[in-house]
């Protein structure tokens, strides 16, 4: 039977580069492979035919000779797959949306345990006082971390405790037979390391780390709210053999306070101004974080009037500025009255209109007009 053209079983030209034939490959492949058609003997011979193509077009001397005389300049070489096409079947895939994991494959460089690897970042939940948020302030913390075993060097094992793994022979992984590839897998006795401890570190009784906590200081910016983040460099867990230390981070949250209110960046508040102060005006003392603030308030002002104040609300994290202050007016009814007072008011029942304003019809007029159309 003719074999396909290998430019078009992979779909692409003649004049493809290699990292077009390689994004070709893994593409197709991704589609016809086994462990995702499992029992398709068509998908499993379109596989084999990708591998092949593959196998040849990447190969700058084989492909000189397929471009010039086609299969038939493939005879002296030996057709067919190249065996080496499955090392890289490995690195193709282990850097590709991790192929290698979602199909079990090790020994590619994704899934070599034995390289150095970055420690895990580590969270940390810090509550601090609406104070704290406003004006930035360095706090203290402990931090729980592991620490690698001073007496085995992260090893877990006496000086004279590894012995080489018997599963993997030393080599850190095992070959199984997966449809018609050979593929490596991490050894699962010794983790990929190729030895196995005979004689636990009697410090960390094997675990390779001890557990300990650290006092750190947190410089907290200005203006920070529930839910800031704050890394901390390097301050995480420690890395495997001889990898970086992970990142802390610190997610803040902030207490409640019992007059402001935030939102954003603004600051919202309530002030009281009794009836008096409503009616003819007044200057109201409003404390602030930026001490006591001098508030006009307007003659007849009603509850629910806002005045702003630029420029007293929170501070940006950025530096840029901060947020306005919003004072809500809340005109206060007093619900207890001297003789004196009492008579004032009663003089000033008999003088004030039942309208709101001039003109207005009030509560009574307005349901009469309803009532008569």
């Amino acid at each position: 039977m003719t074999k396909a053209c290998y430019y078009e079983v992979l779909s692409v030209e003649r004049t493809a580069d290699d990292q077009t034939l390689k994004t070709a490959y893994r593409k197709a492949a991704l589609r016809y492979h086994p462990d995702r058609n499992p029992g398709d003997k068509a998908a499993e011979e379109k596989f084999k035919e990708l591998a092949e193509a593959y196998s040849v077009l990447s190969d700058p001397q084989r492909r000189a000779a397929y471009d010039r005389y086609g299969h038939d300049g493939l005879q002296a070489g030996g057709g067919g797959v190249n065996p080496d096409v499955f090392t890289e079947f490995n690195d193709i895939f282990g850097d590709f949306f991790g192929f290698g994991d979602l199909f079990g494959m090790g020994g590619g460089k994704r899934g070599n345990p034995n390289r150095a690897q970055r420690g895990e970042d580590v969270r940390y939940d810090l509550v601090i006082e609406f104070e704290d948020a406003m004006r930035g302030s360095g706090i203290e913390i402990q931090v729980p971390r592991l620490d690698p075993c001073a007496r085995c060097q992260g090893k877990g094992a006496e000086a004279d405790g590894l012995v080489s793994c018997p599963t993997c022979r030393g080599r850190g992984e095992v070959l199984f037979q997966q449809a018609f590839l050979q593929i490596r897998r991490t050894c699962a006795q010794c983790g990929g390391r190729g030895q196995t401890i005979r004689k636990a570190c009697q410090s960390c009784r094997g675990e390779g780390y001890t557990r300990s906590e650290r006092k750190l200081r947190v410089n907290i910016p200005p203006g920070v709210d529930t839910g800031t983040r704050l890394r901390l460099a390097e301050e995480g867990q420690p890395g495997a053999n001889g990898g970086p230390p992970g990142d802390l981070y610190v997610v803040i949250r902030v207490k409640p306070h019992a007059v402001f209110e935030r939102q954003e960046n603004d600051l919202h508040c309530v002030l009281p101004v009794n009836v008096a102060q409503a009616a003819l005006g007044a200057q109201v003392d409003l404390l602030t974080f930026d001490g006591l603030q001098s508030v006009k308030i307007i003659e007849g002002i009603q509850t629910g009037q806002q005045i702003r104040l630029k420029g007293l609300g929170v501070p940006k994290v950025n530096g840029n500025g901060r947020g306005d202050l919003i004072a809500h007016v809340e005109v206060k009814v007093p619900t207890k009255l001297n003789r004196e007072q009492k008579k004032l008011f009663e003089q000033l029942l008999e003088t004030l209109p039942v309208e709101d304003e001039p003109g207005d019809k009030g509560m009574f007029g307005k349901l009469k007009d309803f009532f008569v159309q």
